[in-house]
């Protein structure tokens, strides 16, 4: 038996909710379907923004005929019949789930029947294709990003199921839809299967705020720990510790925390304490090693606490990447071969080194660069309280 959202599955391109910027007046999809030109393509987005029902809904307009298969699940035998079908039709649509594990084998299968035109592809991912599906597949095809259903795409959606001749009978206000929108966090596909459950667990078909936490108060996230959302997370973490913005910062540790992935969080702001804040707070470092032996220690639910502390800081606190682009500046000379030998005064072998330490304020003045490099500057102070010390240091050394 076919759940809600399969029954409520549009059978046209312009019957499917949301992706305006692919479907409507003038849009890309809804023009190949006007025009009557279909191609290969990849989909891609996080779950439940639409992607089997685009692809079965362009099946539809074009009335072609199509087959789904899933890269990982289907075998090399599976992808062989569909080209001897596509053969015996003439041509043949083929929508590839998870098209982002396709091995060699079946990549090597399909590009030459691509290249004829026997085979239509249309791929669906929730990864990146630009980073995960191989060059020569994603050179065949066209690339659409599609995007979380907004606010308004799911409750239009949700109130269209209400009406619909599938939940005869239910009584669901305005509150309750709005709860279930937002536990669905733009996933179209929750939204309808936690509308169905809640219906069909009902004695008497009315469904209240009360109602659907005792079936989940959880709102979901797109949140792969393997895949992209991981990483944009993480990284979404870093830029908004990087920009002082406090709340955005403890938002995203707040969606990797209940990932459970503490090791992934302690590695990124190991790295935040020595790239973004740098010598402007030189004593984070330390801060941030102590907290990630209190996480260690601790485990979830309470390493929450000690991260919750360091990420406010973090946030807060002066930056500074000048280490960072001293560091890079200085590996660029080395990578493209400015450079030359060490100094003679320095060597192992030397008898004409100064031993600092051996004069007056541990300083006396000699060479150290190579000839090649001599005045080179890769560190350039940043104008914050302790980098304006270190300046007045390196500007009376240079001075002497």
């Amino acid at each position: 038996m076919d759940n809600l959202a399969i029954k409520l599955r549009p059978q046209k391109i312009d019957e499917v909710i949301g992706q305006k910027h692919l479907i409507g007046k003038d849009k890309i999809l809804t023009n190949l379907v006007k025009n009557k030109k279909i191609m290969s393509m990849i989909l891609y987005g996080k779950p439940g923004v639409g992607k089997t029902t685009i692809a079965l809904a362009l099946a539809n307009e074009f009335d072609i005929k199509h087959k789904i298969l899933n890269a990982v699940i289907n075998t090399k035998k599976d992808f062989d019949i569909a080209i001897e079908e596509a053969k015996m039709y003439g041509n043949l649509l083929l929508i590839v789930d998870e098209i982002h594990r396709l091995n060699k084998d079946k990549q090597d299968i399909l590009l030459p029947h691509l290249e004829s035109g026997l085979i239509i592809l249309i791929g669906m991912t929730t990864s990146n294709p630009y980073h995960k599906i191989n060059p020569a597949i994603r050179s065949r095809c066209h690339i659409f990003e599609l995007k979380e259903h907004d606010d308004e795409d799911i409750i239009y959606a949700l109130n269209r199921a209400v009406k619909s001749k599938y939940l005869e009978g239910i009584k669901i206000d305005d509150d309750a839809i709005k709860y279930i929108m937002n536990l669905s966090s733009g996933d179209l596909r929750y939204a309808y299967n936690l509308l169905e459950i809640a219906y069909y667990s009902s004695s008497d078909k009315v469904i209240t705020i009360d109602y659907l936490k005792n079936i989940n108060a959880k709102p979901i996230f797109f949140h792969d720990n393997s895949e992209d959302g991981h990483y944009d997370v993480l990284s979404a973490l870093q830029k908004s510790i990087r920009g002082s913005d406090v709340n955005a910062s403890l938002h995203y540790l707040a969606r990797l925390i209940e990932a459970g992935d503490l090791d992934s969080i302690c590695r990124r702001l190991n790295v935040i304490a020595y790239e973004d804040i740098g010598l402007a707070n030189p004593n984070v470092g330390s801060k941030v090693d102590a907290v990630i032996h209190a996480v260690e220690r601790l485990g979830l639910p309470e390493a929450r606490i000690p991260l919750s502390n360091i990420v406010i800081e973090l946030a807060l606190s002066p930056k500074s990447n000048s280490a960072l682009l001293a560091i890079d500046k200085a590996l660029n000379d080395i990578r493209s071969g400015n450079t030359s030998n060490v100094p003679n005064n320095i060597k192992t072998t030397s008898k004409d080194y100064k031993y600092p330490h051996d004069y007056p304020n541990h300083y006396v003045k000699q060479q150290y660069m190579p000839d090649k490099l001599i005045g080179k500057e890769y560190y350039i102070p940043q104008d914050n309280k302790y980098e304006r010390v270190l300046k007045e240091i390196y500007e009376k050394l240079k001075n002497m």
